[in-house]
Formats: structure tokens, C-alpha cells, sequence
């Protein structure tokens, strides 16, 4: 392990977290920074800038509005213009490049990318929907990286990101503070907040969802009643810390589409103190506790959501953030793994580790690292060996816990782009895991 990766994880271990999805949170890295009664005095204490990032309208209702004042060295607005840079491999919405595509898809992992590619430099776009500068729709990125963003920092104006590691571990140093993400957890980077990712590990890979609509908030439980799948008070905020730096930074800004860069004369993570609901979370997907039946059937997989991004349309959400977690399958006479279906809903899934219950692993399978595509109205199940597996299971109970799998699940179809399309990692002949379903048809 390098040096920078192993003070990362050393970093990484001693961090303190502020708990709970939502909150008012506060917090300051030196005492007497954070304003007592206002949020913007004449002179605020220590001699800060008083700044406020939005990441709602003023005027949505309170339980949507998202906003925090941040205290800072030097105010944000202090900065030179920002130039077009090269985009490399990440592309926005509208996807245009190709048509959209009704065939199911799969992919193997991302390759590995060249020594010294960061967070950054690694995203790759597979594809995705709506409109980035309409504030609809979502997309679906990958990202593998041997190296750390040094010196330099990111921001997306598109959206907020929801970052899956899938191999080693992120250290991710915001204006609001540090987190930590390993293999297991799921980042959220709201829109607009700066951040520069460091490596717990030699290599990094996984998957991110960009998500252009309503920020992600917890789901409705309903009838389930006042307590279930994620729990709100297991999201982990940073508290305060500031780099006071007067090294030249590159700050990088993804704004309707383009990548768009600036040096700055200092560190933009000088945030010494902080209050407000606009912040970035990590959660441990193992905590999910998940619902299911212990009579017969097999739910449908919304029961699964850890995070929705709703749209203008009751139950119909512009992106789910779905978590498939280690439970037990206890129903009688049922097919335990998912059913074969056609879905209005356009479906991603993703593997962190292990196997998923309803895919074949191994190479040439569903692995870690690789994804599957499942457009609206396309048909998709169970594959033929563990259809054969599932008819003819003992159906006494069975724990599901050697693996953990993710699903991004949205209200339209999801256009790949045309690297995603052309990728020697694309996996040829996907369509034939489901060839070989037998006729038992007895009249």
C-alpha cells in the first residue's frame, strides 16, 4: 500500500460522524466559529465569510427545502473565470448518441485505467435519461482509479451524486467535512458541494448515479408503520473540518453537461464551521432492515428502497436507490427468487460483492464490478439454472447473505451512450442465460 493510501485509511478510521437523514446539523472545527442567533452577522466570528448554499428554491415547502450557511475562510465567490476542459469519458443528458435500446444488456467490469487516474479523470457514462439542464432524469456512471485527486477538487451544478464503491475503500474530503466509504456504503454528494477523493486502497472502483431531479429523500413507509428499511439515524454526516491552503487548487465544475475548470489560489474546502440540511451522508447498506414475506410470495422489489428521488407523479420516482441486503427467504410454496416480470420502470443493477440470487455468477455472469440493463417493458427473471435450481429448492428457511447487489431504478428509459454501446466489456449473447426454459405445459 502507498503511503498517501495508507494516511487515508489511517484518516479514514478516526473520523467522528453526526448521525440522522435530514437533520438541522451543525458543527464547527474551532470553537466560537458558528454564529449564535443569525445566520449572517455583521461581522461574522473569527473573521469567516458567511455564505449560504442552496440546493433547493427559497421558497419549497420546509420538508423539501434543502439549504446550509457555511463559515468560511474565504468566501466562494472569490475565484477566477472558469475555461471549458475536456470531458473525457463523462457524458450528461440528453443521451443522443444512440437509440434507445429494448434489448436487455449486461456488462462486464470497467478495465483497469491508466497509472494516475483519479475519481475524476476514472468516471466513464453508460447512460441514462431526461435532461440535466431541465433538472429531470438521472444517469448512470462507473469509475475506476489508482490514483488520488490532488490538488484539485469537483463539483456537479448537474445534480447530486450517489457514489457505490465496489472495490477499496474512498476518503472523501468535503467543504462540510470527511467521510469515509467503503465497499458496502453508499456516498451522497449533494448538488453544488466541492469535494476531492482520496484512496484507502492501491485501486478503486465502482458505480455512481447522478441524479439531475428532487434530491434524494427517505421513502413514504405506509403501511409498514414508523420504522423499517433504512433508518434515518444511520446516515453518517461529517462534522467540520477546513484545509487552510494557499497552495493553487484546480477546481472542476460539471455545469449542464461540460466540465468546466479554474485555479484557484487556495483551498476551496475552508469551510471552518457549519449549520443546515444541504449535506452529504455515507450509510452502511448491511443496516437496511429489510421487510419481506413470511407467508408466501416474493415482494416486488420496491421494498428494497433505501433512497427516492420523487417526480411531480405520486409513487413514480425519477430514480430509486434500491439495496438488495442479506435477509432470510422463509415462504411456503413460493419461488423465492424475483419473478419473472416486465416493468414500466427502467432497471440497473450492480454487484458489490458475491453473487445475486437470481443470476448465475462466475465469468461470463453477473460479477462485481459488472452491471445489467433492463429497459422498461423488457422481459427479465430469473436465469434458466437458477429457475431450475429455485422449482426444485427444499423450502425450508434460507439466509441470503453472501452477497450484496444494488439496483437504480427509474420512470424512463435509460438510453446508453455509444462507448457504453460499442465497450469490449459489453457482454455479447446475455440473451442466452434465459434459453433453454423448458415447456411443462400439461393440458
Amino acid at each position: 500500500m502507498s503511503g498517501g493510501s495508507e494516511q487515508a485509511r489511517k484518516t479514514a478510521e478516526a473520523l467522528e460522524h453526526l448521525t440522522g437523514f435530514g437533520n438541522e446539523h451543525s458543527s464547527e472545527a474551532v470553537p466560537g466559529a458558528l454564529p449564535i442567533g443569525r445566520n449572517s452577522p455583521q461581522r461574522s466570528p473569527l473573521g469567516l465569510y458567511a455564505e449560504q448554499l442552496s440546493g433547493s428554491a427559497f421558497t419549497e415547502p420546509r420538508s423539501h427545502n434543502r439549504r446550509s450557511w457555511l463559515y468560511r475562510i474565504r468566501p466562494s465567490a472569490a475565484h477566477p473565470p472558469f475555461t471549458r476542459t475536456d470531458n473525457g469519458a463523462l457524458r450528461t443528458a440528453p443521451f443522443t448518441e444512440a437509440p434507445a435500446d429494448p434489448n436487455r444488456l449486461r456488462w462486464n467490469p470497467l478495465p483497469d485505467p491508466a497509472p494516475g487516474t483519479d475519481f475524476l479523470a476514472g468516471l466513464w457514462t453508460l447512460g441514462g435519461n431526461g435532461d440535466a439542464a431541465q433538472r429531470s432524469g438521472m444517469a448512470i456512471h462507473l469509475y475506476s482509479a489508482n490514483s488520488p485527486m490532488t490538488d484539485r477538487v469537483f463539483s456537479d451544478s448537474d445534480g447530486e451524486l450517489l457514489i457505490v464503491p465496489e472495490r477499496g475503500g474512498l476518503l472523501l474530503r468535503t467543504e462540510f467535512g470527511l467521510l469515509s466509504a467503503r465497499p458496502g456504503d453508499v456516498a451522497l454528494i449533494p448538488r453544488g458541494v466541492r469535494f476531492r477523493v482520496e484512496l484507502q486502497d492501491e485501486t478503486a472502483r465502482g458505480y455512481v448515479c447522478e441524479n439531475y431531479g428532487r434530491p434524494f429523500e427517505l421513502p413514504d413507509l405506509g403501511p409498514i408503520g414508523a420504522n423499517g428499511l433504512a433508518a434515518a439515524r444511520d446516515f453518517q454526516a461529517p462534522v467540520a473540518a477546513y484545509e487552510d491552503s494557499e497552495r493553487p487548487t484546480e477546481v472542476v465544475n460539471k455545469f449542464c453537461g461540460n466540465l468546466w475548470t479554474a485555479t484557484y489560489d487556495h483551498s476551496p474546502l475552508d469551510v471552518v464551521a457549519w449549520h443546515g440540511t444541504h449535506v452529504p451522508y455515507v450509510y452502511d447498506m448491511r443496516r437496511f432492515n429489510v421487510l419481506g414475506s413470511i407467508s408466501y410470495d416474493h415482494p416486488d422489489p420496491s421494498i428494497f428502497t433505501v433512497l427516492t428521488s420523487p417526480s411531480d407523479t405520486p409513487g413514480l420516482a425519477g430514480v430509486d436507490f434500491v439495496v438488495f441486503a442479506p435477509r432470510w427467504l422463509v415462504g411456503e410454496d413460493t419461488f423465492r427468487p424475483p419473478y419473472f416480470h416486465r416493468n414500466v420502470m427502467s432497471e440497473y443493477m450492480g454487484l458489490i460483492e458475491g453473487a445475486y440470487d437470481a443470476k448465475t455468477a462466475g465469468e461470463g455472469g453477473f460479477v462485481p464490478g459488472g452491471g445489467s440493463l433492463h429497459n422498461m417493458m423488457s422481459a427479465h427473471g430469473p436465469d434458466r439454472e437458477t429457475f431450475d435450481r429455485a422449482s426444485a429448492a427444499e423450502l425450508k428457511p434460507q439466509k441470503i447473505d453472501d452477497g450484496l447487489a444494488f439496483m437504480f431504478e427509474t420512470r424512463w428509459p435509460i438510453t446508453a451512450t455509444a462507448q457504453a454501446a460499442g465497450a469490449e466489456h459489453l457482454q455479447s449473447g446475455y440473451d442466452d442465460v434465459w434459453q433453454g426454459l423448458q415447456r411443462h405445459f400439461r393440458a
